[in-house]
């Protein structure tokens, strides 16, 4: 169990990435859904020991990860957003040079956690080829091999999916949710359909807040009742901007499908509907920001 409490991060700027936040993540695929900016990113990089929070404690099982980074380093496997590689250098002397960073010293034992982890992120045909032909979505597979380095306790990975192919997407999705039976794995992503079709458990977090943390499914429950949709034309979008809470607009067949936030029935053609992951999402997004409005 991975826990989070009080946690906040300031930069010397004096932007304030994450305002006490107070989590915990159980063993298994975790879900963070926030938009862009949301303080995603320094949580991930905060939890990964990349820098310390202005104030809170994080610890990992018994482990203060706070007061013992390195120890966390031995157990940890880390997938950044972005991520450097030597483009000439081929995948599998790559990772057999991470290997020796862990600490894999036996060579015999570094071979085989090499081959291994090419054909569990099926790499092995391309295993000689350098790293800078790879594809978008090779390389986040060569990406998640080596954050597997080590058989690491807690893995976070941070924007797998962003700009991969819907093919190399599941492929990539698919080898998440075989590692995450056995493992805390935090998936951080702005993509709700990752979150919907991987994680049991999940958090938003905007505006360096968490704002809502449960099981997807139960989420989903609990909006019933909350969501209304009408189709509308096109050019009425912005007067109904102006008079409901609309949470996603999309467009169907030259109309505008029309999804809203409202406690009862607002009448006005709306018809209550039984919304999804993303519903909930945006319904979070949209009462942040007026929670915010309202503070300022």
């Amino acid at each position: 169990m991975l826990e989070l409490n009080n946690v906040s991060h300031i930069y010397p700027n004096g932007t304030r990435a994450l305002n006490d936040v107070t989590i915990s993540i159980p063993k298994g695929m975790f879900g963070l859904l926030g938009p862009n900016g949301a303080g995603k990113s320094t949580l991930m990089r905060t939890i990964a020991t990349l820098q310390t929070p202005s104030q809170g404690t994080i610890t990992f099982g018994d482990l203060d990860i706070l007061t013992q980074p390195e120890k966390l380093r031995e157990t940890l496997g880390y997938l950044p957003q972005d991520f450097g590689v030597y483009p000439r250098v081929s995948a599998y002397d790559m990772l057999e040079h991470m290997a020796v960073l862990k600490g894999i010293v036996s060579k015999a034992e570094r071979k085989a956690t090499v081959e291994t982890l090419l054909s569990q992120t099926n790499l092995w045909d391309v295993r000689k080829k350098a790293i800078a032909g790879f594809s978008g979505g090779m390389r986040q597979r060569f990406g998640i091999a080596q954050a597997l380095i080590g058989n690491p306790k807690l893995i976070i990975v941070d924007e797998p999916t962003a700009g991969l192919d819907p093919e190399e997407r599941n492929r990539f999705l698919n080898l998440l949710a075989e590692i995450g039976e056995n493992v805390v794995v935090i998936l951080s992503t702005h993509i709700v359909d990752d979150v919907a079709d991987l994680c049991p458990n999940m958090a938003v977090l905007a505006n360096g807040e968490i704002q809502l943390q449960g099981e997807p499914l139960e989420l989903i429950k609990q909006s019933r009742g909350q969501i209304w949709s009408k189709t509308i034309a096109r050019a009425d979008l912005e007067e109904h901007k102006e008079r409901y809470d609309v949470i996603t607009s999309r467009l169907f067949a030259g109309s505008t499908i029309l999804n809203i936030m409202s406690d009862r029935d607002p009448g006005d053609g709306f018809k209550s509907v039984n919304g999804g992951l993303e519903d909930v999402y945006f319904t979070t997004l949209a009462k942040s920001r007026q929670n915010s409005q309202q503070a300022a």
